[in-house]
């Protein structure tokens, strides 16, 4: 059976390349276009991993994993945060927030499903 992944991202397009990317690496994947979706799909699925971008509409990345992290249901889901954020401090403020990686964009779609694996 394979792993689930989901990818929360606002933005089509790189839903879509992402989405293609992890299909074509025999994942099953769900797409969220905000948080609120991404933390529905994520109680509903139970996926082993989540893509999760970090501004979105309606409920940011921070947002949706503090949800999920006070979840016993969905605590344990590996995270990884995608991030146009490349600021000094930011990838502290990423891993206090309980993301267990990030992804700078424009995302390496090379190291991706390397990056991907490590987590699974």
């Amino acid at each position: 059976m394979s792993k689930k992944i989901l990818v929360a991202e606002d933005q089509d397009m790189n839903r879509v390349l992402l989405r293609d990317i992890l299909l074509y690496h025999g994942y099953e994947v769900f797409e969220a276009a905000n948080g609120k979706i991404a933390v529905e799909l994520a109680k509903k699925h139970l996926p082993e991993l989540i893509l999760m971008d970090i501004q979105m509409p309606v409920m940011d990345g921070f947002t949706a994993i503090a949800l999920l992290k006070d979840d016993p249901a969905t605590q344990a889901i590996k995270m990884i945060a995608l991030t146009s954020f490349a600021m000094r401090g930011d990838r502290e403020k990423i891993m206090q927030a309980g993301f267990d990686d990030y992804i700078a964009k424009p995302i390496d779609t090379r190291k991706l499903p390397e990056i991907v694996k490590k987590y699974l």
